[in-house]
């Protein structure tokens, strides 16, 4: 019996109520999904918890307005923390906005008019930071309520998760210290806590202008974009592997780069840019170097040496199961700004919840074995893809045209991680209505998950003319397929992939 059968529309992957993906089972789910359908909307309880407010955190907030006069006709954000809540008020204007911070029982938020841009606003600036309050916390507050009868049963450490946490992070980030680990909420927050310190050092040496090398995922780019100082001081190189072009950059603005952000390897491409020569142009002209190795895990990759900051989502491998967000800045202890930068990424970093630690302390240790089955299973399913006549296009970190790069980095051989992306010669629609491997964000779990992944992550490019110039500019399809494999065997993948390519 095959390990992949249909899942419905909005079925939690996995079946918990903190699932970090949701089942989008055909085009028409995806399209409803992006566009909020209130059809679609309805069968999808939850989903990634940066772009979905989670139901235990809608019902707590709606009971907070519920019982509090002042709330009344407003909307309340629930936020991760109290910095955050006055972050977001400020962000949306304050009093100004008639925006306030609102507090009660230890739980944080912003409540404001409920119009349509204060909405929108302040939703974005919430995903874009990982500033929502995390649903095990606001269980455990519906729980304390009577709300709910009791919290959802599931496997957490006993002891000190944050020091079993660092303990595995120290293994894969040789040199790190627990005074250099800095855990965090998400992946996005770890980002923009080390973004953030970075540049508010190097904007005092009058060093302002920021590097983007590659494409990157969605909420990275908006953090460069939004909290760089002038639009001219955000820099695209779309290229990874243009080195001369690099050079070209550093020669004519190296005295004024605060720092380069790069993916290791890049989303949704998988390209792997010379890092030995991109760190050394960074240290000649005075630059940071911030790397993000989340497509493949940090624990595949020896990331820490060249880079300043290493900066990951341990939603990704680490908290395999799939089932809460997690995210570390790692300091490298050798790096010029190394006491600062300790100093400084704690205060832009909003913390995990307690209960969110212990679950990820109890799934960490597992990395290992959970990378090895998936690192057996990659190389057979691109090698079908490759040869697969309905393929066109196959990326994954061993591709030739940077695996050398990737392999100079790489902690094995095979340390590819599981993601594929691949474009079809066909109609995307058929296939993926007709696939049936789970289908739904996120990645980097135990499950194999595929989504058409510039549907969900630039919905706005490719349903307009001017963003699908801009992806054919970055050399992206709009039906582009993003395959994240798991730890179910490689011919039962493989065979629902031969089925749905027909």
């Amino acid at each position: 019996m095959s390990s992949f059968v249909h899942l419905p529309l909005g079925q939690r992957i996995p079946a918990s109520p903190h699932a970090v993906s949701c089942s989008l089972p055909a085009m028409r789910d995806v399209r409803g999904y992006e566009e909020r359908d209130p059809a679609t909307m309805q069968a999808v309880a939850s989903g990634y918890p940066r772009f979905i407010v989670h139901p235990f955190a809608r019902d707590l907030a709606q009971h907070f307005v519920a019982t509090t006069p002042a709330l009344a006709g407003r909307t309340l954000w629930l936020t991760s923390s109290e910095n955050m809540a006055h972050a977001l008020a400020a962000h949306l204007g304050g009093g100004a906005a008639g925006a306030a911070a609102f507090a009660r029982d230890g739980i944080h938020g912003v409540s404001h008019p409920t119009t349509p841009d204060l909405v929108a606003r302040a939703k974005t600036f919430l995903q874009n930071l990982g500033g929502f309050l995390s649903s095990r916390e606001a269980e455990d507050q519906l729980v304390r309520l009577g709300r709910l009868k009791a919290a959802h049963a599931e496997e957490t450490f006993p002891g000190d998760s944050a020091a079993e946490v660092r303990r595995h992070l120290r293994r894969a980030l040789p040199g790190a210290t627990d005074a250099d680990l800095v855990l965090a909420n998400c992946g996005m927050s770890a980002i923009y806590g080390a973004f953030r310190a970075v540049a508010d050092l190097q904007a005092a040496r009058g060093r302002t202008l920021w590097l983007q090398l590659g494409w990157l995922y969605l909420d990275t780019i908006a953090i460069l974009k939004k909290f760089t100082a002038t639009p001219a001081d955000y820099v695209y190189v779309r290229d990874v592997l243009d080195r001369d072009g690099l050079e070209r950059i550093f020669r004519q603005h190296g005295h004024r780069i605060a720092g380069v952000f790069a993916e290791l390897p890049t989303n949704p491409l998988i390209q792997t840019p010379d890092l030995a020569a991109l760190a050394a142009l960074c240290r000649q002209h005075g630059a940071r170097l911030l790397l993000d190795p989340s497509v493949v895990s940090v624990f595949n990759l020896d990331a820490l040496p060249p880079a300043d900051v290493v900066v990951c989502s341990l939603t990704k491998y680490a908290a395999s199961e799939g089932d809460l967000t997690a995210g570390v800045a790692a300091v490298n202890p050798a790096g010029p700004d190394a006491a600062e930068l300790r100093r400084r990424i704690p205060a832009h970093v909003e913390p995990l919840y307690a209960r969110d630690l212990a679950r990820l302390a109890a799934q960490i240790g597992r990395t290992g074995s959970v990378l090895a089955q998936i690192h057996a299973n990659t190389p057979l399913v691109a090698a079908f893809l490759e040869t697969h006549p309905a393929v066109k296009d196959v990326y994954w970190a061993l591709q030739p045209a940077s695996r050398d790069n990737y392999r100079r980095i790489a902690r094995a051989p095979d340390a590819s991680g599981g993601m594929i992306t691949f474009t079809l010669r066909g109609d995307l629609e058929p296939f993926y209505n007709r696939l049936r491997l789970p289908k739904g964000p996120s990645f980097g779990m135990k499950t194999t998950l595929i989504c058409p992944f510039m549907y969900l992550a630039h919905y706005d490019l490719v349903t307009t003319p001017a963003g699908l110039a801009e992806l054919a500019a970055s050399k992206l399809d709009p039906d582009l397929l993003r395959l994240c494999v798991g730890i179910e065997p490689a011919a039962e993948i493989i065979a629902a992939l031969a089925e749905a390519l027909g």
